[in-house]
């Protein structure tokens, strides 16, 4: 399940751009936490420290207890969007939406095969991955990091479908149960020309010519005047 963090954050009251870049170059992330009952509220959190969180995060879904300064309780939230600069890739804001651990919520986790297929292993087959996350439903504690699955045992024109996954206690896909997770294709053979055609091929074009008939006048040279047929010579 996805591991639950704790992270300190304090209240922002400055917005705007000059704003942002003022609290960038002290070290800080703007950030925001909205859902549930309460409006959204911005924050600001150490660079270094959602730095650290997130290069050590197991998956996509990041379970935060936020501690935010000023308030008697934390409060805890799911990392929603992470903004990157298109520069350096350097985190430039991040969302956070508001849970509570005893209600269901939604969330999409990475889908992943593990072990190789006898029928890659053995016949050259292909393993084709149709599905590369999964949308579920859970308490914020049953949240998974990813969803595993075995495809070891899958030979040529196997599939295991979503139905045929062994979820975690607590986890329930909704997507429809019949969806294709995983198959093993056969491999791709490229087809042989027939003899025929690799004969004639190698013997080249056929140069078909025309016999001229008896006195048939030649065609003349481009430029050249056509010579008159012979009189036949007259009996004495």
């Amino acid at each position: 399940m996805a591991k639950q963090v704790k992270l300190k954050a304090e209240p922002r009251t400055n917005v705007g751009r000059s704003s942002v870049r003022k609290l960038r170059a002290r070290g800080l992330i703007p950030a925001v936490i909205y859902g549930g009952n309460d409006k959204p509220q911005p924050l600001q959190v150490a660079t270094r420290e959602i730095n650290a969180m997130m290069s050590h995060a197991s998956g996509e879904n990041v379970l935060v207890e936020l501690e935010i300064a000023g308030e008697g309780s934390s409060r805890t939230a799911l990392v929603q969007e992470v903004q990157h600069s298109p520069v350096g890739g350097e985190i430039r804001h991040v969302d956070f939406h508001a849970v509570s651990m005893d209600q269901m919520i939604q969330a999409e986790v990475p889908l992943e095969p593990v072990g190789i297929p006898v029928g890659v292993k053995t016949f050259g087959g292909l393993l084709e991955q149709s599905l590369r996350v999964l949308a579920i439903e859970c308490l914020p504690g049953d949240l998974p990091d990813r969803i595993t699955v075995d495809v070891s045992q899958l030979n040529i024109g196997d599939s295991i479908h979503v139905r045929e996954i062994q979820f975690p206690s607590g986890v329930t896909p909704k997507v429809p149960p019949d969806l294709t997770a995983f198959s093993v294709l056969a491999p791709v053979v490229e087809e042989e020309a027939p003899v025929a055609e690799a004969e004639a091929a190698a013997a080249g074009p056929e140069v078909i010519t025309e016999k001229k008939e008896e006195g048939e006048a030649a065609t003349p040279a481009p430029g050249g005047k056509e010579k008159a047929p012979k009189e036949k010579e007259q009996k004495k």
